[in-house]
């Protein structure tokens, strides 16, 4: 089939899962989709702006481009416009969404094709105009095109680094800061897809958060010492790089431990150091806005690292002090959104489970954290101290609410 026009009920029509404005969990449903296009915690979405351009009609002359998947019209483009229709006409449902919306209507024409094709167009209209970032552009080229993974997309699928920090999602970073001879020049390289370092987990982190931060606060950029990556980092950072110069290339898995594959080399072979993703809490590092939230949270990783250290002489009750903690991070997040916890955790939960890999899903589901049960096991933390030791479903409890706090007050562009 090449292409044909069809009118399909707005009804019928299936937001896009993949889209890659705001990618969510394939299973999920208009109504998940619309909830995030809503909350737009990345400002991708931006449906007041597009409502005022639409004026008071749908215009005709856009058609959205829609793939049958068996029975299901998939919207692969115009799934913006989209939304606003299904909101207009109540397909979904929305709290305090105030906003004059066009008139739709309720048969919609519809460019219908084939998924390459598709795919092509959608490329055509979004690749290059701007309205993607750097980072989707390549997850898009290698997930859809079947393209080449850039230098750019391996580094966040090896560290997390880019959607960690979205002031790292910019041309002029993948372009002049994350090239192969740059990244040699720090210490990295590249084998296949596999990420190598001369530094430690500890120290190949260091040195790539202090040149975020450098980024992020414009030490290095079009318009300042532009390419002197190794120069405007902190001295400390410099020196690791320099002392480990003629150290050996070593596989580093940064997005999992830090040190998970970390070899110490002393001329005899020995075993890798392993360190257990099972005992990360919060799943890994979260990157918060500047605030009391913030602060709480680094306290709380703090009191979890002595743990870890000093577990042996500690007694078995000290994981409880952990799980108040959360109970009170979770609280303190909470009030600066004017919430009760209930609300807060009622707000986020099904969002942020479904930005949580696989494994951390079955994660909660084996220590029993629901959207149903969470309050309850938070509250148990602060009266039943027993219950509250179990430090495996600690971790579980800190999994989702690092996905909530990264949803409501992780870093974004010019914050």
């Amino acid at each position: 089939m090449s292409q044909e026009i069809k009118y399909i009920s707005l009804a019928d029509l299936v937001l896009w899962t993949e889209n890659p404005r705001d990618p969510i969990d394939p299973r999920a449903s208009d109504q998940d989709v619309v909830n995030r296009a809503i909350a737009d915690s990345g400002s991708r979405w931006n449906l007041a702006k597009l409502a005022r351009e639409m004026g008071g009609y749908y215009d005709y002359s856009e058609l959205p481009t829609v793939v049958f998947h068996g029975k299901k019209p998939i919207v692969y483009d115009g799934n913006r416009r989209m939304v606003l229709g299904k909101i207009k006409h109540e397909f979904v449902s929305v709290n305090d969404f105030d906003l004059e919306l066009p008139d739709f209507p309720i048969q919609i024409p519809c460019n219908v094709c084939s998924k390459d094709i598709a795919l092509q167009n959608v490329f055509r209209k979004h690749a290059d105009t701007g309205s993607w970032l750097p980072l989707e552009r390549d997850i898009f080229l290698d997930k859809h095109m079947k393209k080449e993974k850039t230098r750019f997309l391996l580094i966040e699928e090896n560290t997390g680094l880019i959607s960690a920090n979205p002031h790292l999602n910019q041309r002029f970073v993948k372009e002049e800061i994350f090239r192969d001879d740059i990244l040699q020049k720090l210490g990295f390289a590249f084998d296949g897809e596999r990420l190598l370092s001369r530094h430690s987990g500890s120290e190949a982190l260091a040195v790539l958060d202090d040149l975020s931060r450098k980024i992020k606060e414009k030490a290095i950029s079009t318009r300042s010492n532009r390419g002197k990556v190794f120069e405007i980092l902190d001295p400390e950072n410099q020196r690791i790089i320099d002392d480990h110069k003629r150290s050996k290339l070593r596989t580093i898995d940064l997005k999992g431990s830090g040190d998970a594959t970390d070899e110490v080399d002393t001329g005899q072979r020995r075993s890798r150091r392993t360190k257990s993703r099972g005992d990360e809490l919060f799943g890994g590092p979260l990157y918060l806005r500047i605030g009391q939230v913030s602060n709480l949270y680094r306290d709380i990783v703090d009191l979890h690292s002595f743990y870890l250290e000093h577990k042996r002489r500690l007694s078995d009750a000290f994981p409880s002090l952990i799980r108040m903690a959360l109970r009170l991070l979770c609280e303190a997040a909470a009030k600066e959104g004017s919430q009760s916890m209930d609300q807060y955790v009622k707000a986020r939960f099904k969002d942020a489970k479904n930005t949580l890999s696989q494994d951390k899903k079955t994660t909660l589901a084996n220590q029993n954290v629901a959207e149903s049960s969470i309050m309850q096991l938070l509250h148990t933390g602060a009266h039943n101290y027993a219950a509250s030791s179990n430090m495996d479903q600690t971790l579980a409890i800190s999994l989702i609410l690092g996905a909530m706090l990264t949803a409501s007050h992780g870093k974004s562009e010019g914050k």
